[in-house]
């Protein structure tokens, strides 16, 4: 058994705020405190008197592995020579500041207390590729979302009013895939770009089969719960980018008409204004929409300032980015029946006025929206910011003083355009636990992740937490527990070890309109498209709705 003892305990699952608990883990779980006093030599004790514990941390939207990963990886080699990791006893070299390899991303993420990473946007013919990466980053737990929102046969189906045949497919491509949740990327947008085009509004037609980004939303948004799915469809909206895009943004809130729906890096679809002159901050309406409504909920995607390699499935934005920034580098890559990607390196400058006021929006949702429940830490990895700069956005949101220096820093104009100045709110421990784990959890439906509840995952993170330096006590976690075991101690790795690969099983099968339309236009056979099982040191099946999650 391994116990924690003395700890300061943030669990804010549990409505636990700061006591000092003991906490007991057996066989990689949280369990109940012996009856009796334990008395065994083979106990590990750690002593984390003065020290507080959370949760370990679990990250809803990142981009960290797959084929666009690989790409960025491949057309950025002076990333990998600003960054160079050197191996130890224990641990693997690498490289890669904004797009680090595969191993140096499964340490930064344990050195800061995190757990549980999701992949935010896997093309369903590259998944195999994101798996495969999967199975090289150590320490953490991983999953995928499947991107859907431009995919030939869900247009095809809404277009014909098909909806079991859209509720057949979706399931299979889940299970296919290995995936987790149905991710939406500018809905109708991408397909519409294969043409040189774009959507701007939700009731826009998309070329070929005449649906609009509202029919995607609301069909895919009505399979995912009739399908039961653990995670509300995952939107990354129509516009994002554009000033006057929280118009959008709210339309696309009302749009789904009640059904959940995780509206993903929300402070890129939060802008006012007219244009690039006129561009300033939406978060007060779009914080107000959140507040009132209790079907959304959000992650920031907050601005870290400097460099950043901006990837997505969003090809028309990409190509804008790539006009807007000046670069000499732009990939753009159409992905057969399902989807598009780009990817620009880009550079957020302080002095700038659109990035500093990009910057001021993302911590003024942090700050506005009520329940922190509904609103969940990123940076949008990497694109706008590398998330072990986590622990700064932390800084930011605790203390006021520390936000009104960077805001006094940076070019005027984010304290013109934006309400931040006149914020006092300062976040506390329990609502940082919040945003990064029971938030992030219970939204993803991860029953046994984001708590330190009896039958919990034993997934635990210890900090020596000073006040003073918010900053460097986030960014080097005294200890991590992952599974039961000691992965992290003084900030560094101390063991190897691999988790698990989360995806769901649902109802769904190919039948012989899927495999005839797949051999007529896909360059591979139908035969070789699933992935197959995983490699995992074990399996376990967690029941978390009326379908199941299969951990492997």
């Amino acid at each position: 058994m391994l116990i924690i003892k003395n700890g300061m305990m943030y669990d804010p699952a549990n409505k636990i705020d700061g006591e000092t608990i003991d906490i007991y883990i057996e066989n990689g779980k949280i369990v109940e405190q012996p009856a009796n006093e334990r008395n065994n030599n083979e106990d590990i004790i750690i002593d984390a008197k003065g020290m507080i514990v959370m949760p370990g941390g679990v990250d809803i939207h990142s981009h960290i592995a797959g084929a666009k990963v690989t790409k960025a990886r491949v057309m950025c080699p002076d990333d990998h020579r600003k960054d160079v990791i050197r191996k130890t006893k224990i641990s693997r070299s690498g490289t890669g500041y904004t797009v680090p390899t595969t191993f140096i991303t499964g340490y930064r993420y344990a050195k800061l207390g995190y757990t549980f990473v999701a992949e935010a946007a896997s093309p369903p013919i590259a998944t195999r590729h994101t798996h495969e990466e999967f199975n090289d980053i150590p320490i953490i737990d991983k999953t995928a979302y499947i991107l859907m929102g431009s995919n030939h046969f869900v247009l095809d189906n809404i277009k014909n009013n098909n909806f079991d045949g859209l509720k057949n497919y979706v399931g299979f491509l889940l299970n296919a895939t290995k995936g987790y949740a149905i991710k939406i990327v500018n809905p109708g947008g991408v397909e519409n770009w294969k043409w040189g085009k774009n959507v701007k509004g939700l009731d826009d037609v998309v070329i070929n089969y005449g649906v609009s980004p509202r029919e995607i939303l609301q069909n895919l948004a009505k399979v995912r719960k009739e399908l039961n799915l653990p995670h509300a469809i995952h939107v990354h909206c129509n516009n994002l980018g554009s000033p006057g895009n929280l118009r959008t943004t709210l339309e696309t809130i009302d749009a789904v008409k009640g059904e959940p729906i995780h509206i993903t890096h929300i402070q890129f679809n939060s802008y006012a204004g007219e244009n690039w002159g006129s561009f300033a901050s939406g978060a007060s309406e779009i914080s107000d929409k959140i507040n009132s409504s209790n079907n959304v909920t959000v992650d920031v995607g907050q601005v870290i300032f400097g460099n950043a390699t901006t990837m997505t499935a969003d090809g028309p934005w990409q190509h804008t980015v790539y006009k807007l920034s000046h670069q000499n580098k732009w990939v753009n890559i159409d992905v057969e029946m399902e989807t598009g990607s780009g990817i620009v390196p880009y550079i957020f400058k302080e002095n700038t006025a659109v990035n500093a006021i990009q910057w001021a929006i993302g911590l003024e949702l942090f700050l506005l929206v009520k329940d922190p429940f509904r609103i969940c830490l990123t940076t949008d990895h990497p694109n706008a910011g590398l998330f072990y700069y986590y622990p700064m956005v932390v800084e930011w949101l605790m203390s006021k003083k520390k936000r009104d220096e960077m805001l006094n820093k940076i070019n005027p104009k984010a304290k013109e355009k934006t309400t931040l100045a006149n914020i006092e709110r300062e976040y506390t421990l329990q609502e940082i636990a919040t945003i990064t784990r029971a938030a992030t959890a219970r939204i993803m439906g991860l029953k046994n992740k984001g708590h330190i509840g009896t039958g919990a995952d034993a997934d635990i993170s210890i900090y020596k937490f000073d006040e003073n330096n918010i900053v460097k006590s986030f960014s080097s976690a005294k200890y991590v527990i992952k599974d039961g075991r000691v992965v992290v101690k003084d900030g560094e790795i101390t063991g190897t070890h691999f988790g698990r690969t989360y995806y769901v099983k649902t109802k769904g099968e190919a039948n012989d309109e899927i495999k005839e339309t797949f051999e007529k236009f896909y360059s591979i056979s139908f035969e070789n498209y699933a992935v197959e099982d995983v490699y995992v040191p074990r399996k376990e099946v967690t029941e978390c709705c009326k379908e199941s999650i299969t951990n492997q």
